[in-house]
């Protein structure tokens, strides 16, 4: 797990009055990050750890999880997020977007940000003053490769001819030969060398590279394969990364002047090349663009935009619901268009009356307000069908069979409780039954809908009525304080979940359990024994279903050590 040998100087659960400290200081130094995103990364019911190292640095996660704050100096005035946590709110700090891969490829190797390796957008450089915590990303894709600090202000950057040292890196994603892993960079201050990873995590969190060709598995066992037998996507989700350490250095000039198009568009696979695909966008004409433009946006609002999750960012209409309704074999580019960009493809949408586009004055983003279901454009339009393909041989029905008896599925469900079961009678949903997120999402928004609680003026924002407030609010406010009037789409699905009481299931093969409260997590420890000698103690296997007597054999087999299984006090 680590480059070196690092141990804390000591660990420890914080307190309610440290967790309230910890919550407001990361309000007040991330303005970006509203409290229900902070609840996310930081749940209130879950505990929160904080290691403290020799070097004064404190580390902050949620137990058993992944760090997701360090402290430069321990004091509170130098906080950051880690890259594990921009993953899940890649909004959370404003960031440098850099020009292509072979800027990435020494920021990924632990080098500090430089001016020149910035992609500056024809508005010009963003304003920012001297140590402010910003993060790096590459085009085309929202998750953050890593975050640090600047070292000047846009000011001084300007007056300097944009030379120099932009930003001081303080954690990186670092691709490397067996696994992608998450840096402390030592000369941040923070821990030396140390490497943090989790295949299982990183499979389906890691970022992906703009403009490599090579893969590297999550298994730590696996290495990097060439692009010629490895099959793999980059997409703006950052569901695969589609590059290594040992390719960036043999292939990065060849993999320059071959990847021409978008990341975010980019489907790589062992038959279709650089080559092909250059091809196969130059027969494209501008309208033959225009027109696929169209086609897709019109088949995503048929079946993917649904009126509850607007209003929406630019970016994620395009990487969410656009790119995935374009046709089999058509790569999509923006740039190809006769628009250039994807703000100004919407305002021509917006102007045409189907959808209303607003620019938020913050984020400097194109956002979708609202869809008219009405415009004789969608209502000519006829979605297509794509029904999932199934095929399988004869050979293999076994081993499938097989693996599928052995497949483990864990799923988050909810039940109706007492705070909620007004809203489930009104819409004449079973209170007894077990729901999940979305199913439960859409239960509260059948009852918006039924009551016609949506704002006038503003559609993003919903208005409480007695039941609604009784249901969200009521026993967590404090006595003295007022209800709220009104609450904003995206934090009211959160908000009703919460009240509901929490279960989780869990399968494997034939046999399923459901259970009462949160999933609790496999806890893996390690205990120093007699001098030098190591024991890693493994708890809470039967949450998933797992024989401990069967493990241990296995493991013993495979490690060639000894194993005990034991009774927890």
């Amino acid at each position: 797990m680590f480059k070196k040998a690092v141990e804390a100087k000591a660990q420890q659960r914080l307190s309610g009055a440290d967790r309230k400290k910890l919550k407001r200081t990361i309000r007040d130094r991330f303005l970006r990050a509203s409290d229900t995103d902070i609840d996310a990364l930081l749940p209130p019911k879950a505990e929160i750890t904080v290691s403290k190292f020799q070097n004064r640095v404190h580390v902050y996660g949620v137990e058993g999880g992944f760090p997701l704050f360090f402290d430069v100096d321990g004091r509170g005035s130098e906080i950051y997020p880690t890259v594990f946590a921009l993953w899940k709110l890649p909004e959370m700090l404003p960031y440098f977007m850099l020009k292509g891969g072979e800027v990435s490829r020494f920021v990924i190797g632990g080098a500090d940000l430089m001016f020149p390796g910035i992609s500056v957008a024809a508005e010009g450089l963003p304003l920012f003053s001297a140590g402010e915590p910003w993060a790096v990303k590459v085009p085309g894709n929202p998750a953050p490769i890593a975050v640090g600090s600047t070292t000047m202000s846009s000011a001084e950057a300007l007056k300097a001819g944009l030379r120099g040292k932009a930003l001081r890196i303080m954690h990186f994603y670092h691709l490397c030969r067996e696994s992608v892993e998450g840096h402390y960079v030592p000369n941040s201050g923070f821990l030396e060398d140390v490497v943090l990873e989790d295949p299982s995590f990183l499979a389906s969190n890691q970022p992906s590279d703009s403009s490599e060709g090579a893969t590297c598995e999550s298994d730590v066992q696996q290495s990097c394969v060439n692009n010629e037998n490895t099959e793999g996507s980059i997409d703006v989700n950052g569901a695969i990364s589609d590059a290594c350490a040992a390719s960036m250095q043999n292939d990065s000039e060849n993999a320059a002047k071959e990847i021409t198009t978008d990341a975010s568009d980019l489907k790589s696979t062992a038959n279709v090349d650089a080559a092909k695909l250059d091809i196969e966008l130059s027969s494209l004409s501008i309208e033959d663009v225009d027109s696929h433009l169209d086609r897709c946006l019109l088949q995503a609002l048929h079946t993917t935009v649904k009126d509850k999750d607007l209003p929406m960012p630019g970016s994620t209409l395009w990487s969410n619901h656009v790119l995935p309704c374009r046709p089999s074999g058509i790569t999509l580019d923006i740039k190809k268009s006769s628009h250039k960009k994807l703000s100004k493809w919407l305002q021509a949408k917006s102007s045409t009356g189907l959808i209303t586009v607003k620019e938020d004055k913050y984020k400097k983003e194109a956002m979708l307000i609202s869809v008219n279901r009405g415009h004789p454009e969608y209502l000519q339009f006829k979605p297509e069908k794509r029904p999932v393909e199934k095929v399988v041989q004869a050979g293999d029905s076994a081993a499938s069979e097989s693996r599928s008896q052995k497949a483990l599925e864990v799923v988050e469900v909810y039940k109706s409780s007492v705070h909620v079961n007004p809203i489930f009678a009104s819409v004449g949903a079973d209170t007894g039954k077990l729901y999940s997120a979305s199913e439960a999402t859409d239960i509260v928004f059948k009852y918006i809908e039924k009551e016609n609680l949506v704002k006038q003026t503003n559609k993003a924002t919903v208005v409480l009525d007695a039941t609604l407030c009784d249901a969200l609010f009521k026993g967590a406010i404090k006595k003295g304080s007022t209800y709220p009037t009104e609450i904003h789409k995206k934090d009211l699905g959160a908000t009703f979940i919460n009240r509901m009481q929490a279960h989780h299931m869990v399968t494997r093969g034939g046999e399923s359990v459901v259970r009462k409260g949160v999933l609790k997590t496999v806890q893996i420890v390690t205990e120093r024994r007699q001098g030098n000698k190591k024991v890693t103690k493994v708890s809470g296997l039967e949450t998933f279903l797992i024989d401990p007597e069967a493990l241990a054999s296995e493991l013993q087999k495979k490690f060639a050590c000894s194993t005990t299984v034991a009774e927890l006090p």
